[in-house]
């Protein structure tokens, strides 16, 4: 049945109605390759261990009251401008005298120069990470440089779709010009259907790998999960990225809970001159899916081999509110965990530029706007690998 009232019809209408920022769902040959991944089971993608994605029981209730909790708000924000490094061309014209560079750009947006080629990760220019421009989270601060200033770049790499990693205008700027983009399994649907051309994908899912100008990028495991509308099918993959070039190794966490294989990770790609980790947005409400600063310096030192070597770099913090944690919290305790193991870790002010051979920014900066935290440092606590109530993907699945 196909006539006007037929469900077929129905969801035909409401597809055309949906907003562009939803992105699309793969079909034919990419979704074909979809179902026949071996991450894929029960029709969803699954994760390496298992991972609850949203708050369960009555922590919805618990976490409602959080947000609304005068005091706990107003910790949530800067107390003033966030120092911006005012990021030019000039900063990034000439060549790093290392061959590697660095240019956090806020959030999980980096800027990599490594031995001659620029990569840019997770590009978010836009003011809100939401479908929608009058809602949603904010930035706190402006993006450090217009991204039609940046300069070419020879690819952008993508670890997943959700709206603070995968930005509509930023992605429709960036198909006017010649850059590949590297992304996970089925999140190139959203990119073609935003005006990037097919030749310009390189779809990868875990473990497969691709090379761009001389760069091999490597879709390496996460444990996350996807979604941009308003029902959450899976069915676009989340990873991490292991970058290598002919003299140096990158790797960015994308969004992902600890798990054990950041160890193998770091034995098949590592050890990495400079690891880009997921600290902030993190909760007890979701601990599965996001990383606390301890449980980040511990995948770091998992990807170097187990001891601290290399320069590790903290994301996904300070340009959006997402989480109930204070806003300088995520800084503030990945100096305490870095102190604590030994390790070498970089504190750029968005925008400002680094090299992990030379000097690194350490400089807390975040403390002149930031309120002191009513917590101090805490030790971490034994490092979950698995939800206590032993859910798995397949479980979560059956409650959708």
């Amino acid at each position: 049945m196909t006539g006007a009232g037929s469900p077929l019809s129905l969801r035909s209408r409401l597809r055309s109605m949906r907003p562009p920022a939803f992105g699309a769902d793969s079909a034919g040959k990419r979704l074909e390759r979809i179902h026949s991944s071996p991450n894929f089971a029960d029709g969803v993608f699954q994760n390496p261990v298992g991972a609850r994605t949203r708050p369960t029981g009555g922590s919805g209730i618990e976490l409602a009251k959080i947000y609304f909790e005068k005091e706990a708000r107003a910790r949530r924000a800067p107390t003033g401008t966030i120092p911006v490094h005012p990021t030019t061309l000039a900063d990034i014209a000439e060549r790093p005298a290392s061959g590697l560079r660095i240019t956090w750009m806020g959030h999980s947006s980096v800027l990599a120069e490594i031995d001659g080629r620029r990569v840019l990760f997770d590009p978010v220019w836009g003011q809100r990470c939401s479908p929608f421009a009058f809602v949603g989270p904010k930035r706190l601060h402006p993006a450090p440089v217009p991204l039609a200033s940046l300069g070419p770049v020879d690819v952008v790499v993508i670890s997943h779709d959700h709206y603070d990693h995968l930005d509509l205008p930023t992605i429709k700027a960036l198909a006017t010009t010649d850059t590949v983009f590297a992304v996970p399994l089925g999140v190139g649907a959203h990119l073609e259907s935003w005006g990037v051309p097919a030749s310009r994908l390189r779809e990868l899912d875990w473990n497969e790998s691709t090379e761009v100008a001389g760069i091999r990028l490597t879709a390496t495991p996460a444990r996350h999960f996807c979604g941009r509308g308003l029902r959450n099918q899976q069915h676009t993959l989340w990873a991490s990225w292991a970058v290598e070039g002919p003299e140096h190794r990158i790797y960015h966490s994308g969004d992902t809970g600890y798990f054990p294989g950041f160890k193998d990770i770091g034995a098949e790609h590592g050890p990495f001159d400079l690891t880009m980790i997921q600290i902030g947005a993190y909760s007890e409400h979701w601990p599965d899916i996001h990383m606390t600063p301890a449980e980040g310096m511990l995948a770091h030192l998992d990807l170097q081999g187990g001891t601290p070597s290399g320069v590790t770099m903290p994301i996904h913090w300070g340009t959006f509110n997402l989480a109930p944690h204070p806003w300088a919290e995520p800084g503030e305790w990945t100096l305490d965990a870095a102190e604590e193991a030994g390790q070498a870790v970089a504190f750029p002010r968005p925008g400002e530029p680094f090299e992990p051979a030379g000097t690194l920014p350490v400089n807390p900066w975040w403390r002149a706007v930031s309120a002191p935290l009513a917590h101090p440092w805490r030790r971490p606590k034994t490092v979950r690998t698995a939800p206590s109530a032993e859910l798995d993907d397949r479980s979560l699945a059956a409650e959708r």
